[in-house]
């Protein structure tokens, strides 16, 4: 018999989990100047400390994400079974309203920062071209964060392949053959299709595929969750630990290096290995410590995940607009856009979820009824 299992409705580790993933967002993004690089008019040394925060951040990137969404539709199947054709179409209204609606703002809200740094004529430009716009609302285009939409809904289609890992744990090791995929083919991807317009589409159908071993990983653990006692996931803490810390120091390698040039490593397998293997090691870690008695404000502020996610590039292009032309160094821009964009946007979607009207655009409230687009029951 397991001790705290789904079927108990303990689940606050997710949501410190959630919760986690959703500020180091901010934070990851926030240790890059305005143009996304890393602070290569800087000396290394001030490189260095917003560097191996970012590195601390990486742990915690897209794909922690992507498995905690899968995990939470897996759980939420348990307590209220559905049809395959009533998920998909609770999910296209959960997630891709919400999407294109952020989408549309977004394409109108870069304009903003654009004409701060005077690239708004490219902008506008690229406004008037329809491949401009399937980027933006079948790749994510639009932000820098927005891919993550597309990709999660792409990989819940094939949610009942993830729910065979829940009966057999051991198909959660999919995870590796799938990265090795990535690994190898993504090189080739770009080689044939650089400078066309298909090679985001390529990327990303490659990056759904081998994504599928992030779903079967989630499906493992909500398998492991449910076949263990607190006792037994306990002993996992410490294994689990090195192997964190092992992961974490090849990434911290690779940083030295990007310290060093100014410039972001893409060709160190050790860090690739160790950047996308992260997730899973901290999905287990804390599944390892599911018994613990969480702070029940874990649970209240968790569900502004999603729209901290969505909504703190509005705040941190503001402050990179501030900042421009002004002689800070890169920790003190690091944390002058930290304190302000993460509070700002908190409140922001704190301030849409009050209404209904608005609550819906940060996942937080009914979605706009959409007859014509939708069929059947709202789940």
């Amino acid at each position: 018999m397991v001790a705290d299992g789904p079927e108990t409705g303990r689940q606050t580790w997710i949501d410190a989990l959630r919760l986690c993933a959703g500020v180091s967002m901010v934070g990851l993004h926030v240790t890059a100047d305005a143009h996304g690089q890393p602070f290569p008019d800087a000396d290394p040394a001030a490189r260095l400390a917003p560097m191996v925060l970012r590195a601390l951040l990486y742990t915690a990137r897209t794909e922690l994400f992507l498995m905690i969404s899968i995990l939470l539709l897996l759980m939420a199947l348990t307590k209220r079974p559905r049809s395959y054709g009533a998920v998909l179409r609770e999910q296209a209204r959960r997630l891709l309203i919400p999407f294109v609606f952020w989408t549309v703002a977004y394409a109108v809200y870069n304009l903003l920062k654009a004409t701060a740094f005077g690239y708004e004529a490219q902008v506008v430009a690229a406004l008037s071209l329809p491949a401009t716009w399937g980027g933006y609302l079948l790749l994510g285009d639009v932000k820098y964060h927005m891919h993550f939409i597309p990709t999660l809904f792409a990989l819940l289609v094939f949610f009942p392949l993830f729910r065979l890992a829940e009966r057999r744990p051991l198909l959660g090791l999919t995870v590796v053959l799938g990265l090795l995929l990535k690994q190898v083919l993504d090189p080739v991807m770009y080689k044939l299709f650089w400078g066309t317009e298909a090679l985001g589409y390529a990327v990303r159908g490659l990056k759904v595929v081998s994504y599928l071993g992030y779903g079967m990983a989630a499906g493992a653990v909500l398998g492991l969750w449910r076949r263990t006692t607190a006792a037994q996931r306990e002993a996992w803490f410490g294994p689990i630990v090195v192997i964190a810390l092992a992961l974490l120091t090849l990434k911290l390698m690779a940083t030295a290096k990007v310290v060093a040039t100014g410039h972001w490593v893409f060709d160190n397998p050790f860090a690739y290995w160790a950047d996308y293997l992260m997730p899973v090691a901290l999905l287990l870690l804390c599944l390892s410590l599911a018994h613990m008695a969480w702070p029940a404000w874990i649970a209240r502020a968790s569900k502004y995940a999603f729209g901290l996610y969505l909504c703190h590039p509005i705040f941190l292009d503001l402050a990179e607009m501030a900042l421009a032309g002004r002689a800070v160094s890169p920790s003190q821009s690091v944390a002058l856009e930290f304190l302000w964009t993460l509070p700002m946007t908190w409140l922001f979607v704190v301030a849409l979820s009050r209404h209904r009207l608005t609550a819906w655009t940060v996942g937080l409230g009914p979605s706009p009824d959409l007859p014509l687009l939708w069929s059947g029951q709202q789940a």
